[in-house]
């Protein structure tokens, strides 16, 4: 079967890949084994991708956009993580299941993420409008799409846009049991895994590519200080049928 070639081109793209593992760099991590499946795929088209593990950064905790100014010595995230957030077109958040839910990492990095979403991009708009979301999962036990679920509602409440299909997963045998990068595991080889993967990615860059083409989210009906300045761009609170 010959290959479709594919419908746009993606090279003048950028994606940050967070893995909020509990490991420390170099210690292996299996999010980060299923998360380079599709930071290849995004490569082979040109992306300009980074990689980065968030624990390995002194990341204060809050939900400021600096924490240095409330009373924490040091926060790496307003200079080490966020100016790749902010200059990305799409993130993926990936991490691990631990007791079915997600890591306190990834709960970390949402939280942080949150505390930028008061900014304004050059539009007027909140700071991740145009930006698009995806997340991965690994783990030993149920629990994948309910923390894909809590990844993406928050990643599209604060302004991202999420794409159809835009989480993949995988856990193994619930219980102890083998991780996805361990010998025997099947988890490279899932068919399931690496279809949801596949479909994610090519989704999470089609999304991207049409938004960066169209100039972002329409600057209509979604500005904050428009808002305070009375503008309801038609919206009537007191409608007659009342």
């Amino acid at each position: 079967m010959t290959e479709e070639a594919p419908p746009a081109t993606y090279d003048d793209l950028r994606a940050v890949y967070i893995n909020c593992t509990l490991k420390r760099s170099p210690e292996l991590s299996h999010t980060q084994g299923l998360m380079d499946r599709s930071i290849a795929l995004m490569r082979s088209q040109g992306v300009d991708v980074e990689n980065v593990r968030f624990i390995d950064h002194d990341v204060a905790t809050g939900v400021y956009p600096d924490m240095r100014e409330h009373g924490w010595a040091t926060d790496a995230w307003p200079d080490e993580i966020w100016p790749s957030i902010a200059a990305a077109d799409i993130l993926v958040v990936g991490g691990p299941l631990w007791l079915g839910d997600n890591a306190s990492i990834t709960r970390k990095l949402i939280e942080r993420l949150y505390s930028m979403s008061g900014l304004y991009n050059d539009k007027g708009q909140y700071v991740y409008y145009g930006k698009v979301g995806g997340a991965v999962i690994t783990g030993n036990e149920d629990g994948v799409k309910h923390a894909a679920m809590s990844i993406l509602y928050s990643l599209q409440h604060i302004g991202f846009t999420i794409p159809p299909a835009a989480d993949a997963g995988w856990i193994g045998a619930i219980g102890p049991g083998p991780s996805y990068l361990d010998p025997g595991s099947g988890g490279p080889e899932s068919d399931f895994t690496n279809r949801n993967t596949t479909f994610m990615t090519w989704n999470l860059l089609h999304t991207a590519r049409r938004l960066k083409d169209a100039g972002g989210i329409p600057a209509y009906g979604n500005l904050r200080q428009a808002w305070n300045d009375g503008e309801r761009w038609g919206y009537d609170a007191n409608p007659e049928y009342r």
